[in-house]
């Protein structure tokens, strides 16, 4: 798909000094002997270095210069969590455009992504696929059985869409009860995402437009109200909840201004408007073979106390 459409590979470094999602779980580098001295500041690269938790940043900077690119490697997450969706290491396939100013513009490359992933699977690995629909997740395979037909209609499932406000209102209609109750300005947890699909037909859904305060500095102000939200978009996909995440980024320097000064400087002398996203492969191949939980797709699953071999 990329390399059709004039996307370059970028190889994004594995070793980073950013936290890109600024979330803090990032795993910190360190070398032998810093870690036995460790009283004393000295760092091999005169800066904290962490294991990469996205090439977005990286992205951004070779998109200035070839508008479209693409990056696919592995991704570190230092969550301390053991749960069925989530890995330590993991790989992820992200994309960047420039001279974009419409979200719509990354749901269309979401949703080509998906489609094409998966229609070269099912044509050419079908006695895989069919191993999975029967022994793993007889359910899949009802779901797999229309897909072929499915790619020829332009409107897959981009036209199911709804805004953040709109999915925290349905559930709140609800007749189910969440461990995790939802209000408007609280992030969507795994249960809202699987009832959401559930509620719109166990089809592909993008949810849009998150509040300000919810999502990191780099996604761009919407400058709406009361309720202040950016341009972003999570896909959501039967059985797994969210698998691409993505946003049209604050390419304005006076917007980006108050928020993170690191970032200024891929601003400074002038920038054009742009946006991408990431799918993580394994979240991907769970959805598609009906895999419950992610360490059965991957050879050697990283995850919090295990880091076998």
């Amino acid at each position: 798909l990329f390399q059709e459409n004039g996307y370059v590979h970028i190889h994004t470094p594995i070793i980073t000094s950013n936290d890109c999602e600024g979330a803090g779980e990032l795993f910190q580098i360190e070398t032998s002997n810093e870690a036995r001295e460790s009283g004393e500041k000295n760092h091999f690269f005169d800066v904290p270095a962490f294991l990469t938790v996205s090439g977005q940043l990286h992205l951004e900077v070779m998109a200035g210069a070839f508008t479209h690119v693409f990056t696919f490697g592995p991704t570190f997450r230092a969550e301390n969590s053991q749960s069925r969706r989530h890995l330590a290491e993991f790989y992820m396939v992200e994309a960047e455009l420039s001279f974009t100013e419409s979200l719509q513009d990354i749901m269309r490359v979401m949703e080509d992504l998906f489609k094409t992933a998966t229609s070269t699977v099912l044509s050419k690995c079908p006695h895989d696929v069919e191993l999975f629909h029967k022994y793993i997740a007889p359910a899949q395979k009802k779901a797999f059985l229309l897909f072929p037909s499915r790619l020829s209609q332009r409107l897959f499932f981009f036209s199911f869409r709804i805004s953040y406000s709109e999915a925290v209102e349905i559930l709140k209609q609800a007749s189910q009860t969440f461990t995790f109750k939802p209000e408007w300005g609280s992030d969507l947890q795994t249960e809202h995402e699987k009832y959401l699909v559930k509620h719109c037909g166990e089809v592909p859904l993008f949810v849009i437009n998150y509040p300000y305060d919810l999502k990191p500095f780099y996604m761009r102000d919407n400058e709406d109200g009361p309720q202040h939200t950016v341009a972003a978009v999570d896909l959501l996909v039967p059985g797994i909840g969210e698998l691409c995440g993505g946003s049209l980024r604050e390419e304005r320097l006076p917007f980006i201004e108050s928020r993170l000064q690191r970032y200024l400087d891929l601003r400074k002398f002038g920038s054009v408007p742009h946006g991408g996203f990431g799918m993580g492969f394994e979240r991907y191949l769970q959805c598609i073979l009906g895999v419950d939980n992610i360490k059965d797709v991957i050879p050697f699953p990283r995850f919090s106390h295990s880091c076998l071999l």
